[in-house]
């Protein structure tokens, strides 16, 4: 039986790294549109904006995990 462990730890981290760059990208345009218009509001902008990207960034790191675990773990296993 083959293994397809590096197979699917590449899937784990790629599927899960493509919501958060999505996400990232459909927070910054407005984001930036809005300090465009509003400079006065740039810093409360980019707080939220920084403390948003952060919360996406955390889901990319937990594919990480995920996907170093089936390496590591899973593919030592069996």
């Amino acid at each position: 039986m083959p293994q397809f462990f590096e197979f699917a730890a590449a899937l784990a981290i790629g599927i899960g790294a493509i919501g958060p760059g999505i996400g990232i990208g459909l927070a910054a345009g407005p984001a930036l549109a809005a300090m465009g218009r509003n400079p006065d509001a740039a810093g409360i902008i980019r707080t939220n904006l920084i403390v948003a990207m952060a919360f996406a960034e955390a889901i990319s790191i937990y594919a990480l995990v995920v996907a170093l675990i089936i390496l590591f773990v899973v593919g030592k296993v069996s």
